[in-house]
């Protein structure tokens, strides 16, 4: 218990030194207010946001992105390395392919998207879809080609020799904790993707920030900096907790 209150005392120590650097910067004129704005002014542009309603739309218009996305890519990542872990021709068809296309950002991709799609959500489900998708890929490779053949083995032996049992009864939870760690990785990867996404103009948070910066109104640059922090952080804890529950088996 004093080890864990300490750490949290020491969590909190960090917090306000780094508030009071941060205070006292454009305070001591080493930058312009306009370049970095107190954190003491923070509240009262987050409240003029939130009292003109949109905060509360750039919020569900990123959030719409942020999940359909996620889903979007994830799914299509995890099934994809499922099927190439399991069946060595595949992976072996597709290596250049993935080395190929791997090494394109996300941003890369946005004037295909823009052409593809036009201005409007379906680009932004693009771009973010690609953000995840290689994450939960290679998670999802590895993860398969980590199970012990050993189980795969004895599922034959006990005369589960057609591939789907198999895959539910055997594989898919042997690679639970490598499937579910590169899911998680994916949902910081797919916030940084959805600012990218709505830069050129679809409504969200990206979009906020970008006509905020045009103004060289940076209090609610960071009003939305913040906001994307702490929704990411509740979704990440929810999903810990989620995983926690999903691999009490594993224990």
């Amino acid at each position: 218990m004093r080890s864990r209150a300490g750490s949290v005392a020491l969590a909190v120590a960090g917090v306000v030194v780094f508030l009071a650097i941060w205070e006292a910067v454009p305070a001591l004129g080493l930058l312009p207010q306009t370049l970095l704005p107190p954190p003491s002014e923070i509240p009262q542009a987050f409240w003029a946001e939130f009292q003109s309603g949109l905060w509360w739309h750039a919020v569900q218009n990123s959030l719409g992105h942020y999940l359909l996305g996620l889903a979007l890519g994830s799914g299509l990542g995890i099934a994809l390395g499922i099927a190439t872990g399991l069946t060595p021709w595949l992976e072996q068809s597709l290596s250049w392919v993935i080395r190929l296309l791997r090494p394109i950002p996300g941003l890369a991709w946005i004037p295909f998207a823009i052409v593809w799609f036009g201005i409007n959500p379906n680009a932004a489900l693009f771009i973010i879809g690609i953000g995840v998708f290689w994450i939960n890929y290679f998670a999802a490779l590895s993860a398969v080609q980590a199970v012990d053949r050993d189980l795969i083995e004895l599922a034959d032996a006990f005369g589960h020799r057609r591939m789907l049992p198999k895959l539910w009864k055997v594989i898919l939870p042997a690679a639970s904790a490598g499937l579910l760690g590169g899911f998680r990785t994916g949902l910081g990867q797919a916030w940084m993707s959805v600012v990218a996404a709505e830069l050129f103009g679809i409504p969200g948070i990206g979009a906020r920030m970008m006509e905020a910066s045009t103004l060289l109104a940076t209090d609610r640059v960071v009003v939305y900096m913040i906001t994307m922090a702490l929704l990411y952080g509740l979704i990440d804890t929810a999903f810990v907790l989620l995983r926690d529950r999903l691999l009490r088996w594993r224990a």
